[in-house]
């Protein structure tokens, strides 16, 4: 039980910290600079993501293992997670629209984005990848969307100064934006070793 525990303690904290999606392996890059100029708006999308990845790999995981294999059509797992996902993403539209209409106007055309997140997709596939259980998955993309969710909000109080900020003239506006994601990016490089020291 300990050790199943610490296995997914490890899968946690490397998903948020070591693998982030945006920071370490760039994939979400569009909403990451597109819907972090307010931290409200950080946070939705960050939470709207969470809640994205956890239903995808719920998805996602049970039709690899039991439809796609069972028949041997692992090759078509692309084409239908993205399917799940643009299903998932309309569903939470839905709802956001419903119950948080302040929300889902703040996000704007940033919501149906999550449908072509590839943050999204590669977590669904690389959990699929590494040989994960349904558990492990399930971890993974709560770790994968926690990650977004930090990077965006961190990155939402670095903008917030680059406002306040007098660049040069040739690095104002989307320049210094990615001048300053990328130092976020680089600082993350700093927690790799963190958790084999921990952990073993």
């Amino acid at each position: 039980m300990m050790e199943m525990l610490k296995s997914l303690t490890v899968i946690l904290l490397t998903s948020v910290l070591v693998n982030n999606y945006v920071l370490s392996r760039f994939l979400g890059i569009c909403p990451f600079l597109g819907v972090s100029k307010k931290l409200n708006q950080a946070a939705g999308m960050g939470a709207a993501v969470i809640f994205v990845m956890a239903l995808a790999t719920a998805a996602t995981w049970p039709i690899q293992y039991f439809l796609l294999d069972k028949f041997n059509m692992g090759y078509m797992r692309t084409i239908v997670f993205i399917l799940v996902i643009a299903a998932l993403v309309q569903l939470v539209e839905i709802i956001l629209k419903k119950y948080m209409p302040a929300l889902h106007a703040s996000l704007g055309i940033y919501l149906p984005l999550i449908t072509t997140n590839c943050a999204v997709l590669g977590v669904t596939i690389n959990n699929i990848n590494d040989g994960y259980g349904f558990l492990e998955s399930m971890v993974s993309s709560i770790g994968a969307g926690l990650g977004f969710l930090l990077a965006m909000v961190l990155f939402a109080g670095v903008r917030s100064r680059l406002e306040e900020a007098n660049p040069p003239k040739s690095f104002e506006g989307l320049p210094i934006t990615l001048v300053s994601a990328a130092i976020v990016a680089l600082s993350f490089f700093g927690f790799a070793g963190i958790v084999d020291g921990i952990f073993g």
